[in-house]
């Protein structure tokens, strides 16, 4: 049996699976127009022919066809979703002659340094995936796939073909709805935007570093899309990497590997910008954070800029080198709040104007109300509603909103406050709920104290100065020192630890 043809069967059956475990309705809707392209570096691709499909596909079906496939072919580590295009690369089905990934092969489709601008707005049939978005980075891995590239009309090809010869292919892809064009502004976000925007249009370096750091679904990846593309549409010529921290690290290991640091060196200390995302994967690498330490200096010392993002500001990023946490913070360091109701109903309205969808504005008003963690969440609501209406061809009402997402809705109502955190823990301890607020600091109630704060810090979305608004008026420091402490004592005191994880799976269920 050939290599191919065990392949196809593999495929048949997991195809067989889905079917049963889904229905016939929506395996017909979703999972039949998918195709297999084949395996290539232990990932395997999968064809949909619209980018609305895909998103929908990884959205909710991506986790259990990876893990069927893996079932099927222990080989397989990832799968891959892509949209149909004539130009799509070939995959092989196995690694005999592959080099690299298949995400290498679709680096061009969104690159910085010399790629291409952010493709005009798409038609009404790719209008879900082209919607403006507010930082939810939804392409899984590198592979985004946006069509042929789309050159400004003033770039001649040869120009920007000279560019990309002379890119680094390192750059992660970029995504083209994350502009500035597409980024909803408000009081949370307002103070990072406004940063991004003069760090992006200045001619000289600003800001340096420009600090970016916000809780998830907040923004932060979208502001640094949008840096990176509005560099390229000012300059093309500047050389610009855009790429995750763990990424970095990898390339840093690989370089040591082959015995090839200095090329590495060269790779990042040669840019006119230097973008890293999530840099808080780097804390506790002791080896990468050394390089990234010295190529900081190196770009600073020679006037390049420099742009980090990070779920924490500096100076609460554990396990991060002093030297290192004294440099992050040295330019602008500029937060993302928790979006407030009005913010999040602008972008609802903002992405609805885009679907050009007919959506009531009790809906909209409904779902900023209902849904607060985070705008990735947000997103997927309406996109679901949105879907579900041209479908099924139901009018999207209140009660069909309520109806589509009723596991959404339930799994937002169960979401843990402060106040019911201060009360079970003042019952489990034996304290009363107002020493929470009080200024006693005897062990007896500072103790349960910092567990309450610990838990809050852990089980919602909110920031530390909010957390320590809730507890007396608290300075955020306060709260920091407890999440801390907490975790210190939960390393040492295995009877203590096993109470705040009871505590912990009381709130939560």
């Amino acid at each position: 049996m050939s290599v191919g043809a065990s392949l196809d069967q593999q495929w048949a059956r997991i195809r067989g699976r889905l079917k049963d475990e889904v229905g016939e309705i929506a395996y017909r809707s979703w999972l039949q127009p998918l195709s297999f392209a084949g395996i290539r570096g232990g990932e395997v691709r999968i064809v949909v022919p619209t980018r609305f499909m895909r998103d929908w596909v990884l959205t909710h079906y991506a986790d259990r066809i990876r893990n069927l496939w893996a079932g099927e072919n222990p080989d397989v580590l990832s799968i891959d979703v892509v949209v149909a295009s004539a130009n799509a690369p070939s995959m092989l089905t196995s690694d005999e002659g592959a080099s690299g990934s298949s995400r290498d092969s679709d680096a061009a489709d969104g690159t910085v340094g010399g790629g291409p601008v952010p493709p005009a707005p798409a038609p009404r049939a790719a209008a879900l995936s082209q919607s403006p978005s507010y930082g939810a980075n939804s392409y899984i891995g590198s592979s985004y796939s946006a069509g042929p590239p789309s050159f400004a009309s003033d770039e001649s090809p040869t120009a920007v073909a000279s560019v990309l010869e002379d890119r680094t292919d390192i750059s992660a892809p970029l995504d083209p709805r994350f502009t500035f064009e597409n980024f909803v502004v408000g009081k949370p976000n307002e103070l990072a935007h406004a940063a991004a925007r003069r760090v992006a249009d200045a001619t000289s370096v600003t800001f340096n570093p420009l600090f970016l750091y916000g809780g998830v679904g907040l923004g932060k990846t979208h502001l640094m899309h949008a840096i990176a593309w509005q560099i390229r549409r000012n300059d093309p010529n500047r050389k610009v990497i855009y790429l995750s921290a763990e990424k970095f690290m990898y390339q840093f290991i690989r370089a040591l590997r082959f015995k090839d640091t200095m090329a590495f060196k060269q790779q990042f200390r040669s840019v006119d910008v230097l973008m890293i995302d999530d840099v808080q994967f780097i804390s506790g690498k002791d080896s990468t954070q050394e390089e990234f330490f010295h190529t900081f200096n190196a770009l600073v010392d020679q006037n390049r800029q420099v742009i980090i993002s990070a779920d924490k500001s500096p100076s609460d990023l554990e396990g991060m080198e002093e030297r290192l946490r004294s440099r992050l913070g040295w330019g602008l360091v500029a937060d993302i709040h928790p979006t407030t109701y009005e913010l999040r109903l602008g972008i609802l309205q903002a992405k609805a104007d885009a679907l050009n969808a007919a959506i009531p504005l009790k809906v909209l008003e409904f779902l900023a109300h209902k849904i607060t963690s985070n705008v990735r969440e947000l997103e997927g609501a309406l996109n679901r509603i949105v879907a579900h209406a041209e479908l099924v061809g139901r009018a999207i009402s209140l009660e069909s909103t309520q109806e589509v997402l009723h596991d959404l809705l339930r799994a937002n109502d169960r979401r843990v406050t402060i106040d019911e955190i201060q009360k079970r823990v003042a019952e489990h301890f034996n304290i009363r709920v107002a020493d929470m607020h009080s200024a006693r600091r005897a062990r007896a109630v500072a103790r349960p104290r910092q567990v309450a704060m610990y838990l809050a810090k852990q089980l919602t979305a909110r920031s530390l100065p909010e957390i320590g608004r809730k507890f007396g008026g608290r300075d955020h420091t306060t709260v920091m020192h407890a999440v801390k402490k907490v975790e210190e004592l939960r390393t040492t005191d295995p009877a203590f630890a096993e109470d705040v994880e009871l505590l912990r799976r009381m709130l939560e269920s």
